[in-house]
């Protein structure tokens, strides 16, 4: 594994707990505060804007149809906070589940999309990912109590309300998820395993083989990481390699499609939890550092994927 120091641009501090980051075609970046319950937009100068008070813990975000924005929220912890340092501690006292929220930027209005799927309550849904279809995937990490935790799952569902569907169960903490460019490989992280994993797709919503015994039929692990280390959220760039926002550690995991090769790019916070790519080419990696509250950018090697319904 290749570690490698980059020149890290910090964009804005004081953010709650950042997560989610999308990058805006105006230079701004969308994300979630999850301990400040918000939406915000951070503009190029540094300025933060709420956007949305949604409650409970949002904690991912997508653009999708219309131009609104998917916000996977996970009901909300309880915290832990040091001078200079915030962590999310257990399940919130006041949780009443988890849910997908449509968010219309314009207004800060936002509606539930999906709150259960087949009778069940969403726990902690974490991170989604729109396809050309139209449909998006997200993860469900579950939450966690002071005895006890949730059970893993991955889900697809429309975009309009209509349809949600339990795709794969159990994983254990499924956190970052995203596709492959030709959209026929699935990826999703866990975070305590960091082990990264690969699902096959036969079309939208759709995944090859996924009804074995036991996990390890369902997909096939790209790569795992040694020692302490988890993952967190993820990005894919236009040569398919998947980059891991990586716990403890404090990097951007770049893993090559085939799991031959693993570089890590430090950044200087032990919470990094998210990446997406923007700028010029799509070249620049701006990151969530969210023990610490900052949003920072770097430069990729690689031009970022161009995600759908972000129009550029």
């Amino acid at each position: 594994m290749t570690t490698i120091a980059p020149r890290v641009t910090q964009i804005t501090s004081g953010l709650r707990f950042p997560e989610g980051p999308v990058a805006m075609p105006d230079g701004s970046v969308v994300l979630v505060e999850i301990e400040r319950q918000t939406l915000s937009r951070v503009t190029p100068d540094g300025k933060i804007h709420v956007v949305a008070k949604l409650g409970g813990g949002p904690n991912g975000a997508a653009m999708g149809p219309g131009g609104k924005i998917y916000v996977t929220n996970n009901g909300g912890f309880e915290w832990i906070e040091r001078p200079g340092r915030l962590f999310p501690a257990v399940q919130a006292k006041n949780y009443t589940g988890g849910s997908i929220q449509i968010v219309d930027p314009e207004t800060g209005k936002f509606d539930t999309l999906y709150d259960a799927c087949d009778g069940r309550k969403l726990r902690g849904p974490n991170d989604l990912v729109f396809d050309r279809a139209g449909g998006f995937w997200f993860t469900d990490l579950g939450k966690t109590r002071e005895r006890d935790s949730d059970r893993g799952a991955v889900y697809y569902a429309k975009a309009d309300g209509s349809s949600i569907t339990e795709a794969i169960f159990p994983l254990e903490r499924p956190n970052g998820i995203g596709l492959s460019p030709d959209e026929r490989t699935l990826y999703v992280v866990e975070t305590p395993t960091a082990r990264c994993w690969a699902f096959k797709l036969s079309g939208a919503g759709q995944i090859e083989s996924a009804n074995g015994p036991y996990r390890g039929e369902k997909g096939r692990v790209v790569v795992g990481l040694g020692g302490y280390q988890m993952f967190d959220s993820l990005a894919v760039d236009a040569e398919g390699h998947i980059a891991v926002a990586t716990l403890i550690t404090g990097a951007v995991s770049d893993i090559w499609p085939d799991g031959s090769r693993v570089d890590q790019y430090t950044l200087p916070d032990m919470m990094v939890t998210n990446v997406c790519f923007g700028g010029r080419e799509l070249r620049t990696a701006f990151a969530t550092l969210s023990m610490g509250g900052t949003l920072v950018s770097f430069e990729w090697p690689r031009p970022g994927l161009p995600l759908n319904y972000l129009n550029r």
